[in-house]
């Protein structure tokens, strides 16, 4: 019997030891070959054209480029069918073509197997024999399987690989949008996964150089810190504190000391003690959240190196007037830090997402970010780089006709954002006068000035899971106090809507760990949670009340709402905390409360909570999860999860109804809010609240300033008649073209 498991596990293993595109093709083939002990194993990748590409063959003679026309030859019969085809001799079947020069026709036995992703066929892996004699059901099942897993594989190679291999072009995540040219400058230091198991000789010794370690590191981020906040006028080197915060976290010590005194090594220890926090934030389903993780390897490798004393080359070395496209496998906002910033023209990370600290830093300077990019290493000679971060591609040593392309976009980019700057303190409207408030998302200091940078009005969603998380017990009542202050001196006179606690068992905490949930996202958390730990709750609400004061305008946002006893219970323990802060002195008013609509059954409940909230949020994320039951986080769905499909747009349209009957404000938090032909649909829907991340603020400006209700009321009325989200989305997306075509 055949393993596929551990078969598929060395021809993994074997392509990653190769770098290039063209040798792991050539590996793959060539692993599958010798262990099927066949004559010929090919793989091909359809091209949109649907024609197939022959990207590496053991055992054909290809000494050119091979095509195969769309749905000709066996090869296309197997793409088109989406079926496998296994054949004693496929030289007598009706759709054999003949392809000249490769000398496929010494090959009689045919096996073709069919790669898919997402539901589309890529490409089809081909075995053949010399033997007329067709393959056994066994070898056909593995090939069969063996295809489902490579599809995986070839899907992350750069779409432009050819059998020229001109493989130039890389592929990752917006992280921050923009284009920018420059020189490469990799800055890549030996990080902590690397370290393996090594014990001590000495446990006092390494306790000691722990202890100064932390010292060192602290005083580098201090140094940073200044030099980055010199260039960015303060606006977000309150990051440097979380780094802080961790690095002197009591936990992350005990944990530290705990390894070394079980006889590891410092940098062993360390290892696993940041392993232990990152974990702890990788498990979690919010997005935000999950990305702090990263944070902490970064600190984590701060550590390693200046305890390896390993330094990457200075920056001073480039010349100061040459443009930085500044590449690593894993950039951090320390690295960031060394760059002047009149230099800085992008970034480019081998891991991270949208949400890490490094996109937010990338926002803050407007350079153009591109993470998660794999293969960086094999261009570490190239002279001249070109960033898209808008398409988040990564273009090496281009051609001159390229090159000319892509500084004609940059130009008229520069021209685009020094018009959006000028809408920093302009109001969004519509061109037929229609206000819309746009807000910030936050959850750390770190994102709060951002915000007013780019013209929040407001902070329409706070997460404040952030301090319990970080924290080695639930933090104090002080110690909220002291962040949520923060929060309203900076956005003084300004609406703050806080959301309590959403904690559960899809957000653990290492002091309070949640077991046995089989499906965490419809588990113990939300307002479940905290009704059933009331002590927190309390204690978070009068935090929140003594920050906010008198001047401070606060507004409670309850998560995960289901029915009204929660609410009811919600305000007993809200009156409560109010009742107890004015019997002590404390100036402060209560603070009205809306509910996050995150779960379908809130809206057919609105009616019957509407003596007991102010305003609704809808959580677009989270409601458009539940409503089409796909995990937004699953790659294997990234292409279903689509806010604009017909059932959301009919559900927010209940929900809007609703709240007009019921004169409830509501405002729209989440991706939904940002992307643009959603913006159009929530504007036509008389949603006049958007909560948006803050670099998005400007250009959702723009777009407003360029809608009108009729137009867009005819675009939402198409939407809630169309059946699939596909319609939506090409219909919205002819209305941008038409829109933008009209300001030209």
């Amino acid at each position: 019997m055949i393993d596929i498991i551990n078969e598929l596990t060395r021809i993994t293993q074997a392509v990653s030891l190769v770098s290039s595109p063209k040798e792991q093709v050539e590996v793959m083939v060539a692993e599958i070959s010798r262990y099927l002990n066949v004559s010929v194993c090919s793989l091909y990748r359809q091209e949109r054209s649907g024609d197939l590409l022959l990207l590496a063959s053991q055992g054909l003679s290809a000494t050119r480029p091979v095509k195969i026309p769309a749905g000709c030859g066996l090869v296309g019969l197997v793409a088109s069918s989406r079926h496998p085809l296994n054949l004693a001799n496929g030289l007598l079947h009706p759709a054999y073509f003949h392809v000249a020069d490769i000398e496929e026709e010494r090959f009689t036995s045919f096996c073709g197997a069919p790669l898919v992703s997402a539901g589309e066929v890529i490409g089809v892996l081909v075995v053949q024999g010399s033997q007329e004699v067709a393959f056994s059901t066994q070898q056909e099942a593995f090939i069969t399987t063996l295809a489902s897993h490579i599809a995986l594989i070839v899907q992350q190679l750069p779409s432009e690989l050819n059998p020229l291999f001109a493989s130039s072009v890389l592929k990752g995540l917006v992280a921050s949008e923009g284009i920018a040219i420059g020189s490469p400058f990799f800055c890549n230091l030996p990080e902590l996964k690397e370290v393996g198991h090594q014990l001590c000789e000495s446990v006092s010794d390494e306790l000691t150089a722990w202890l100064a370690l932390k010292e060192t590191v602290l005083a580098d981020l201090e140094y940073e810190k200044q030099n980055l906040g010199l260039n960015l006028s303060g606006e977000i080197t309150s990051m440097f504190e979380a780094y802080k915060l961790l690095l002197t976290d009591s936990t992350l010590h005990e944990k530290v000391v705990e390894g070394i005194e079980s006889e590891l090594a410092l940098a062993c220890a360390l290892r696993k003690a940041v392993a232990h926090f990152s974990d702890l934030f990788q498990q979690m389903d919010d997005p935000y959240l999950r990305a702090r993780s990263e944070d902490v390897w970064h600190v984590g490798n701060k550590l390693y190196q200046a305890h390896t004393q390993a330094s990457a080359e200075p920056v001073c070395s480039v010349s100061e007037d040459t443009p930085i496209v500044l590449i690593g496998d894993n950039i951090s906002v320390s690295d960031i830090a060394k760059v002047p910033v009149s230099q800085l023209k992008a970034i480019v990370s081998g891991t991270g997402s949208r949400l890490s600290h490094t996109a937010i830093v990338a926002n803050a300077l407007g350079v153009p970010a591109v993470m998660n990019v794999s293969g960086l290493s094999r261009f570490s000679r190239a002279e001249q780089v070109v960033v898209d971060g808008s398409e988040g591609k990564v273009l090496f040593d281009p051609d001159e006709h390229v090159l000319r392309v892509y500084e004609s976009l940059l130009s008229k980019r520069l021209a685009d954002e020094k018009e959006l700057r000028c809408l920093r303190d302009v109001p969004a409207a519509s061109k037929d006068g229609e206000r819309v408030q746009m807000l910030v998302n936050s959850g750390l200091l770190s994102d709060i000035t951002p915000g007013l940078t780019y013209g929040a009005e407001g902070v329409g969603l706070f997460r404040t899971e952030i301090p319990f998380i970080a924290s080695e017990t639930f933090p104090t009542e002080d110690e909220q106090t002291e962040l949520y202050s923060n929060v309203f001196k900076h956005y003084s006179g300004k609406p703050v809507y806080m959301r309590t606690l959403d904690i559960g068992s899809d957000k653990q905490l290492p002091y309070f760990p949640i077991l046995g949930e089989e499906n965490p996202a419809m588990g113990w958390r939300g307002i479940r949670f905290t009704i059933d730990n009331v002590q927190l709750l309390v204690m978070q609400l009068r935090a929140m009340l003594k920050a906010a004061g008198e001047e401070g305008d606060l507004r409670v946002i309850v998560p995960m709402v289901s029915n009204i006893s929660e609410l009811t219970r919600f305000h007993q323990v809200l009156n409560d905390a109010y009742q107890q802060l004015q019997e002590e002195g404390v100036v402060c008013k209560r603070s009205p409360v809306g509910v996050m609509v995150e779960v379908p059954a809130a809206i057919s409940q609105l009616k019957f909570w509407a003596r007991y909230i102010d305003f609704v949020s809808i959580g677009s994320n989270d409601l458009s999860q539940y409503l089409l039951a796909i995990d937004r986080n699953n790659p294997k769905l990234t292409q279903q999860f689509d806010h604009v499909h017909p059932a959301v747009i009919a559900e927010l349209a209940r929900v809007v109804s609703t709240c007009s009957q019921l004169d409830l404000p509501v405002c729209v938090c989440g991706e939904m809010a940002s992307e643009p032909v959603s913006l159009i649909l929530l504007f036509a829907l008389g949603i006049r609240k958007l909560s948006v991340s803050s670099s998005k603020i400007p250009r959702l400006k723009s777009l407003i300033s360029k809608l009108d209700r009729q137009v867009a009321s005819e675009f939402l009325a198409f939407a809630l008649e169309a059946e699939s989200t596909e319609l939506i989305r090409a219909e919205g997306q002819r209305l941008l073209a038409e829109i933008k075509h009209k300001v030209a």
